[in-house]
């Protein structure tokens, strides 16, 4: 019988951290993986040749920028809201046409990192001076119920990084959900989908020989190490990805090489880890045609269009209010 524990939390990590380490099997939110060294890895991480998905959503957002600028465009304008803004690498090819090309529009990038929408309108004030930029930090679903309030004009909601890949079907369905409650009718929402594909390929992309993979999902333990006064060893931890074609579901594991105890200093907590013993940190979800239309269809959705790259590898859809 589970008990009522008395722990109190000062942050929503904290909680959740002591939810995660006290369950079975234990798992992390991947979403914690971005502090300022978490942001620069995974930037490392999108420049790795391994790491198709950048450059494959970077060709289509090239070829297609001029298709892609006038299905946003509106009379009127538009405001183009990123979810999950990164370092606006991908983004900046849409902009910069947008800016040259005198569309009327505003850019408004979410993220749950302060410090890379900082970097990211630092950057854009140097690179793109007449692009209006308003950053918004926290997560989607916080941000979401904001974006309601935006109804004077057509909004286009952009989400590239297939980020809707680290939720399992039944999130996704609600993440969809609560997209489309933000929209009112003539309300896009651009979105990119890793597709199906050689599972060597994909497996290679979320375990590659350089490291850089495994530091970065590491990188939540030493986040606890700083944030909670805990004593993890990051180097009695394996880096481990699985990768099912059937479902395709891609997911990150941290494995303990032997067995070991941790103290969680502000948690006052101990988690003990049998040897093997595995923290699931994250899922990346794959699709097809088939199942991007199921999603749609179940959250209220319609594909209006889609652009991919000369692989096929990668796909984004342009979705409208079913």
């Amino acid at each position: 019988m589970k008990t009522e524990t008395t722990v109190s939390f000062e942050t929503k990590f904290e909680e959740e951290v002591f939810e995660g380490l006290t369950a079975f099997p234990k798992f992390l939110s991947s979403k914690y993986f971005y502090d300022k060294k978490g942001d620069k890895l995974f930037q490392d991480i999108m420049a790795l040749p391994e790491y198709y998905l950048t450059n494959c959503e970077f060709d289509i957002l090239s070829e297609h920028t001029e298709a892609i600028a006038r299905t946003f465009n509106s009379p009127n304008g538009f405001d183009l809201i990123e979810l999950g803004a990164g370092d606006g690498k991908k983004t900046k090819i849409l902009l910069r046409h947008l800016s040259e090309n005198n569309y009327d529009f505003n850019f408004l990038p979410i993220d749950i990192s302060q410090n890379v929408l900082d970097e990211l309108k630092t950057s854009l004030e140097k690179e793109l001076p007449n692009v209006e930029v308003r950053p918004q930090q926290g997560t989607y679903f916080e941000v979401l119920e904001r974006l309601a309030e935006y109804k004077e004009r057509k909004k286009v909601i952009m989400v590239l990084g297939s980020n809707i890949g680290n939720l399992l079907h039944p999130q996704a369905i609600l993440f969809l959900k609560n997209i489309r409650e933000s929209m009112v009718e003539g309300d896009l929402l651009f979105m990119g989908f890793d597709q199906k594909k050689d599972p060597q390929t994909i497996l290679d992309a979320y375990n590659d020989k350089t490291g850089v993979t495994a530091a970065f999902n590491k990188n939540i333990l030493v986040r606890i190490n700083r944030e909670m006064q805990a004593d993890f060893d990051p180097d009695n931890f394996l880096h481990w990805e699985t990768y099912d074609p059937e479902t395709g579901t891609a997911k990150s594991f941290l494995v303990a090489k032997k067995e070991q105890s941790v103290f969680i200093g502000t948690l006052g907590l101990k988690v003990h880890f049998k040897q093997w013993e595995t923290i699931h940190t994250e899922i990346s979800q794959k699709y097809d045609d088939d199942v991007v239309e199921w999603l749609a269809k179940e959250a209220g959705l319609q594909i209006d269009g889609q652009f991919t790259d000369n692989k096929e590898y990668y796909k984004n859809y342009i979705f409208t209010k079913s």
